[in-house]
């Protein structure tokens, strides 16, 4: 394998660690074994990560809760523009 190629392969990995809490394999994984998802649409976990992502603001203001804040949303994004505006779902 190419070093250049390994190089941009875990930078990118890194910037998805960063902006969802983890890869974007790991949350397509998670998001199509949720039984939210199979029996209701991505809309509806999407859905349900914005009201986590509420729940955590109600717990108070730290920096950890903060970003697990951004994460939680980018999540619902992520799924919102991977699997319903691009499935018409």
């Amino acid at each position: 394998m190419d070093l250049a190629k390994a190089v941009e392969r875990d930078m990118q990995r890194q910037r998805e660690v960063k902006m969802y809490g983890c890869t974007e394999d790991e949350l397509r994984a998670s998001v199509e074994s949720s039984i939210t998802f199979k029996f209701s649409g991505a809309a509806m976990v999407a859905a349900g990560l914005m009201s986590d992502a509420q729940e955590l603001l109600s717990m108070g203001g730290t920096e950890s809760t903060r970003e697990q804040v951004r994460q939680t949303l980018n999540q619902a994004k992520w799924i919102l523009f991977t699997y319903v505006m691009d499935r018409g779902e």
